[in-house]
């Protein structure tokens, strides 16, 4: 499992990449997976990342021009970036493991160049099955991975998962499903039959981007 959630590649996150990307920064880059995706479908000429695992960061080091190997918390990133030189921002399965996550979106935000993004993944707490094993068993134990893992911090839902991505004053673009269901799977005909509404209980997990405006103003 350790393994599988260092080196997985998000290739959800490709529908929403900027359609330049010359520079950017993986919050959490694990083994640099993503980062080794985004570079085969863009030109990134310089890439950074920040991991906090030492092994996986070791690999991530083929991948990275920079790597920072710490705490994204405490480790001085934005010191050796200038503000507006980023054009993609990835926190994939990150913030929520930050005590003040909406700091770190403030601190991210300024680094984006015009029309460059945020992309943010976060369990859903809203979850069905969540929202079941509490309601019906009082079931809020702690796990070594999910929505309940243990070094979670923080929890959304998918109204304030949006919120977070535009605390530091980008633009929302979307919000969705980080992994969408296909026929014949009984969630896609509820989905489909509620209108979407169902949507919110049924996500595991959102996925939200943002974008710096064509002005960059960020707040």
């Amino acid at each position: 499992m350790t393994r599988r959630y260092f080196a997985t590649a998000r290739r959800e996150i490709l529908p929403f990449l900027p359609e330049n990307v010359a520079r950017l920064l993986d919050l959490g880059c694990g083994t640099g997976s993503t980062i080794a995706l985004v570079r085969k479908e863009r030109a990134v000429t310089w890439a950074g990342g920040v991991e906090l695992d030492a092994a996986a960061a070791e690999e991530a080091r083929a991948h990275c021009e920079k790597l920072f190997v710490g705490d994204a918390a405490t480790v001085c990133f934005e010191d050796e970036m200038a503000p507006s030189s980023l054009d993609l921002v990835l926190c994939l399965d990150i913030l929520e493991h930050l005590a003040d996550p909406w700091t770190m979106v403030r601190r991210l935000s300024p680094l984006l160049a015009p029309r460059g993004r945020l992309i943010v993944s976060v369990p859903n707490i809203r979850n069905w099955k969540l929202l079941w094993r509490l309601a019906a068993k009082g079931d809020f134990h702690y796990r070594d991975a999910g929505a309940l893992d243990r070094t979670h911090l923080r929890f959304f839902v998918r109204d304030t998962a949006i919120e977070l991505a535009t605390c530091g004053g980008l633009a929302f673009v979307a919000a969705v499903n980080a992994h969408p269901f296909f026929f014949p799977d009984a969630r896609f005909l509820l989905s489909r039959a509620s209108g979407g509404k169902l949507e919110a209980l049924l996500a595991k997990q959102w996925l939200v981007v943002a974008e710096r405006t064509a002005a960059g103003a960020t707040a």
